[in-house]
């Protein structure tokens, strides 16, 4: 993958967040040529700004979607945003393909679900590429972001939460904790890493609360990398986690500047391990 030559024309299967506008005009700016599969409405309008053309499809609908990707003539593809079970209910149009495929398969988890979407668009000879492609920018380097670091109290619950979260992520169940005093609080299941920070501070009594969050041990650089972003620190503060504890060089942050800036203005922390 890292030897790749890159097509001009590229395609955006986006899901929710910021991230995939983020990819989407990275590449712009690079001189490429973005055409978007929408999952997702929560970020359409800006992905219209960077992409020279957005079409919406739920999860489901496998064979719209292939049938576009081969009306585009589309070679190279980059999966951005969240895409979890939680879009296939809510958008439940299920297609001929979907239904075939989701009636064979053993394990309904995200990894499972992923690695078939994903070899039904090689089979069309599409290839996937890395997410961080466009956006090695935002991945977050080892050290403390903010003003404040860690004390060691602190470190040690990190990293008990570290190996947790670890064995979490290879079972495929979620890639975040929530802790305090070495005791999980939460882990992170299909709701996801926002409401699994409510669960896990309501827990705590809402009072120094610990998240980190880490990618899988056998991370596929294709889809799911972990990511966060100004909205993740806000719910933090929200619900009274004071920090944030990430893999480095395995998370993506959105918006690092703005998410740092509001760490420090209330006395948060942010490191990468």
């Amino acid at each position: 993958m890292a030897n790749i030559t890159l097509e001009h024309k590229q395609c955006l299967i986006a899901g929710d967040g910021n991230l995939p506008v983020s990819m989407a005009k990275s590449a712009k700016q690079n001189g490429f040529d973005v055409v978007c599969i929408s999952l997702s409405s929560d970020n359409v309008k800006e992905l219209k700004k960077y992409c020279t053309k957005v079409v919406s499809y739920g999860p489901g609908q496998v064979d719209s979607i292939k049938a576009f990707l081969q009306n585009e003539e589309i070679k190279q593809l980059t999966f951005l945003g969240k895409v979890s079970k939680t879009m296939l209910i809510k958008r439940p149009k299920l297609e001929k393909t979907a239904i075939a495929l989701l009636k064979e398969m053993k394990k309904l988890n995200d990894d499972a679900i992923m690695l078939k979407i994903i070899e039904q668009l090689e089979n069309i000879g599409i290839t996937i590429l890395d997410q961080t492609i466009f956006i090695k920018n935002l991945m977050v380097q080892k050290g403390t972001l903010t003003k404040i670091a860690p004390n060691e109290k602190q470190l040690d619950d990190i990293s008990y939460g570290f190996n947790i979260a670890k064995q979490m992520g290879g079972l495929d169940i979620g890639q975040s904790v929530v802790m305090k005093d070495r005791m999980i609080m939460a882990i992170e299941a299909i709701e996801g890493t926002d409401r699994c920070i409510k669960r896990g501070c309501k827990l705590a009594k809402r009072n120094n609360a610990i998240v980190v969050k880490v990618s899988k041990p056998a991370q596929d650089k294709r889809f799911d990398i972990p990511a966060v972003g100004l909205k993740t620190i806000k719910t933090m503060k929200k619900y009274g986690a004071n920090v944030l504890a990430l893999e480095s060089g395995e998370t993506i942050i959105v918006n690092q500047d703005k998410m740092i800036d509001y760490a420090n203005k209330h006395k948060m922390i942010i490191v990468a391990m």
